[in-house]
């Protein structure tokens, strides 16, 4: 593992870095690059990249589209972290600066020093991750989320609960968008994703032979009831709106009972739910 020093937020070598936040309001593209926060999120980049990247045969497990770039870390967490610095891939340079030269760079104070920035690759198909998946896979189909703290709790859920990919529609929010990656944990760099409109996925879904169930809390049962084949796909909407009651009339609907006076449940939290019951056995 070889250090890099930088002094200078001027440095060409970290201009990836520069002014983060406001990169990351303006949804500035980074040719092809996003930025990684935290050293739970850059311990799963790193394991990812020790896996290497075959090709993607038929049926050969998906491989990772995100490779790293490049690492910036404050001085006292090389320190401090030099044992998960040291796996990160030795063409992958590793940058040091101090803690006010790093809050300069990322145009403000970053209390967890430590970034990376890593590839993003091509996006997959839907039809084509959904033709991939196993006899029995559980995919999540996320409808107009547009909070990255929803979207990165649907990541972490999926990830921790097994599911195998997660669809989104066109209006949903990056998964890779640095506060989403952060709060999946990483889940968002392992649970494969693809984007597409709502009618092209729910199509694709019932093509690969998915029984598809939309989360409501009008929902026809209770999800802990649910009788489902050994593929299944959960539908969810976005907060307060929900799914569109078009949509909620054409799919089978699921709820998870609750007190009658309170409003719903948070989105992620629902996800996490209903996953659990799926991972329990149901159908």
């Amino acid at each position: 593992m070889a250090l890099a020093f930088v002094d200078d937020p001027g440095d060409p070598r970290i201009e990836g870095y520069l002014d983060v936040r406001e990169k990351d309001l303006a949804r500035a593209p980074r040719g092809g690059l996003f930025v990684l926060e935290g050293e739970n999120v850059l311990r799963v980049l790193v394991a990812l990249a020790a896996e290497g990247r075959p090709g993607e045969a038929p049926g050969a497990p998906l491989q990772s589209l995100y490779r790293p770039r490049s690492v910036l870390v404050s001085e006292s967490r090389a320190a401090a972290r030099r044992e998960l610095l040291a796996r990160v891939p030795d063409d992958i340079p590793v940058f040091v600066a101090s803690q006010a030269v790093l809050d300069r760079i990322v145009g403000f104070h970053l209390h967890r020093g430590v970034l990376a920035l890593a590839e993003r690759g091509e996006p997959r198909d839907a039809n084509a991750l959904l033709a991939r998946s196993e006899a029995r896979a559980t995919v999540v189909v996320a409808v107009g989320i547009t909070n990255h703290d929803n979207m990165g709790g649907i990541f972490r859920n999926a990830a921790a609960l097994g599911a195998n990919a997660v669809l989104l529609d066109a209006t949903s929010c990056d998964p890779l968008y640095r506060k989403a990656v952060r709060v999946s944990v990483g889940g968002a760099l392992v649970v494969p994703f693809a984007r597409a409109p709502l009618a092209t996925l729910v199509d694709g879904l019932a093509a690969q032979g998915f029984d598809v169930v939309a989360l409501s809390p009008r929902g026809a049962v209770e999800v802990s009831d649910l009788r489902l084949g050994p593929r299944r796909a959960l539908v969810l909407g976005t907060e307060g709106e929900g799914l569109p009651e078009a949509w909620l009339e054409r799919l089978r609907t699921a709820r998870i009972d609750q007190e009658p006076s309170f409003d719903s449940l948070n989105v992620a939290v629902a996800c996490g739910i209903a996953l659990h019951a799926l991972r329990r056995g149901v159908g």
